[in-house]
């Protein structure tokens, strides 16, 4: 068996969700929502990456994002090639990085002064790099519950905060929000584990929008949180199993697919108005485990069964 089989199976194990009737109300409800919106909103493309050399060759896509040269960084699991790994436009390869540095690579994000920040799933650490792959700073988030089920247990995604504040979703192991300081001290963390107002199933994606709104993928309880910077519950919004949150302008981007269905498999791209939460549109994804919008309102996934880029414009 492969490692990629192994992640996914072990990805299986950990979703756990509410009763079957519930699961049944929380889909009929979403699909609901989808069909009164705007469907087919971007054109699908996929963008091939051209292996640099003999033998390279991608493995499992965990994550894409972009920086605002229109330099995207891949973060991919696979042994034939390093983890970290930035393409043009075209699928050439420019550099890359990171070959030891990760257990499971989990996803990868750019903040507003162009740091290229990592987050791994195993041993739930946080890099935080250069364009070029220099490494700058790293923080141990540990406190990795004992007796696991899996070898996901650590942190799952990060978000940039006013004056280089952080914010870490630390889920699959634990369920809560982390705030770091710049220089990577811990501030405060808030979550545990449950259903109700602030508690989580697998918080497993966070973004912060320019009203410095906190958006958390609930991803288990099928659903949005929002907080403010002190982590303090604001609301939430009812959707499907929510993998990702990307703060974009007036909107809010998610990736979803019904909570009752296999993990992973075919969902969609959702565009949330970032005030009330109103599905504004959607297209038809099996790239769900990231999202990111580029300067265009293009957006970007990974397909992570099958190492593809995906490109919706």
């Amino acid at each position: 068996m492969t490692k990629s089989a192994v992640w996914l199976i072990s990805l299986t194990l950990l979703a756990q969700t509410p009763d079957d009737a519930a699961k049944a109300q929380a889909t009929a409800h979403l699909r609901a929502l989808l069909d009164a919106a705007p469907q087919g909103i971007l054109h699908r493309t996929e963008l091939t990456v051209q292996p640099p050399s003999e033998g390279w060759e991608l493995g499992m896509i965990s994550w894409v994002d972009i920086d605002r040269k229109g330099n995207i960084y891949v973060l991919q699991r696979g042994e034939k090639a390093d983890p970290v790994i930035v393409i043009d436009r075209q699928g050439h390869v420019l550099r890359s990085w990171g070959k030891g540095l990760y257990k499971i690579p989990h996803s990868i994000r750019i903040d507003p002064a162009g740091n290229v920040w990592t987050i791994d799933a195993e041993s739930s650490t946080v890099l935080k790099f250069t364009p070029a792959g220099k490494k700058l700073m790293q923080i141990e988030v540990g406190e990795q519950p004992s007796g696991r089920r899996s070898q996901f247990v650590g942190t799952t995604d990060i978000a940039f905060g006013p004056h280089g504040r952080l914010f870490i979703t630390d889920g699959y192991g634990n369920a809560r929000v982390l705030e770091y300081t710049p220089d990577g001290k811990r501030v405060r963390q808030w979550g545990t584990a449950g259903s109700g107002q602030g508690q989580f199933r697998l918080p497993h994606g966070i973004t912060i929008d320019r009203d410095k709104i906190i958006y958390v993928a609930d991803r288990e309880n099928g659903r949005v949180q929002e907080f403010d910077l002190d982590g303090k519950y604001l609301g939430e919004w009812q959707l499907g199993r929510t993998y990702s949150v990307r703060a974009s302008g007036g909107a809010i981007w998610a990736t979803m697919q019904p909570i009752d269905t296999p993990v992973p498999s075919l969902g969609w791209i959702v565009k949330l108005d970032r005030k009330t939460g109103k599905v504004m549109g959607s297209v038809e994804s099996n790239g769900l485990h990231s999202v990111t919008v580029t300067n265009h309102a293009e957006i970007l996934t990974g397909v992570t069964g099958q190492n593809k880029v995906l490109w919706f414009r």
